[in-house]
């Protein structure tokens, strides 16, 4: 469940992991609260607002676990490549991203992949291209963030995220070749993970 804190988020009590970035902003109070987030020593998943506003030197320092989610677009920016470049080299564009912030990138796309600093590259099986839709990426986000906050490891609460985002995608009772929302997707969660568990 979310808990709303009207306060700074060193203020707030007993966070398991944060997800920062969706609806943020671009201000010095986004910065400060990115900033802030960053500072603690708790999971945290920067994605959207958040990803334009890491510092250009990385995120090396942090001991806690660390997810980045850019699509191709803001993988680029924080490459400072063309998008071009992004979409013809997905698998060179995450590691250098990875290699960069010092974090786990799961990079969103037609095929997500998901790396890590000396690991090999993860790649998600259970993508569609229906996940192209808004909001989307804000339900991924909230539940890698959670799967965070559970204890997982950075790359695996970023494999298993995407994993499970996929599959509930292709679970939804949209109507066949109709676009899904990303409540479709969210109401979807429960019966992919019993799915995965079963």
């Amino acid at each position: 469940e979310t808990l709303v804190h009207t306060g700074p988020p060193a203020k707030a009590d007993r966070v398991q992991s944060w997800v920062v970035g969706p609806g943020l902003g671009d201000g010095a109070a986004a910065r400060h609260s990115l900033d802030d987030v960053l500072g603690s020593d708790i999971p945290v998943l920067v994605d959207a607002d958040g990803l334009h506003l890491l510092p250009s030197g990385g995120l090396h320092g942090r001991a806690a676990a660390t997810v980045l989610t850019p699509h191709a677009g803001e993988a680029a920016a924080l490459l400072g490549v063309s998008r071009e470049e992004v979409e013809s080299g997905r698998l060179a564009a995450v590691r250098a991203l990875a290699d960069k912030y010092g974090a786990t990138v799961l990079l969103k796309g037609s095929t997500t992949l998901v790396a890590s600093p000396g690991h090999p590259v993860r790649v998600n099986p259970t993508g569609t291209a229906w996940l192209a839709t808004a909001g989307s990426g804000d339900v991924l986000s909230g539940l890698t963030g959670s799967l965070l906050a559970t204890g997982l490891a950075a790359r695996d609460a970023a494999s298993v995220g995407a994993y499970l985002h996929g599959l509930a995608a292709r679970r939804t009772t949209a109507p066949a070749g109709a676009p899904i929302a990303a409540y479709d997707v969210a109401a979807a969660v429960p019966e992919a993970w019993r799915d995965v568990l079963g």
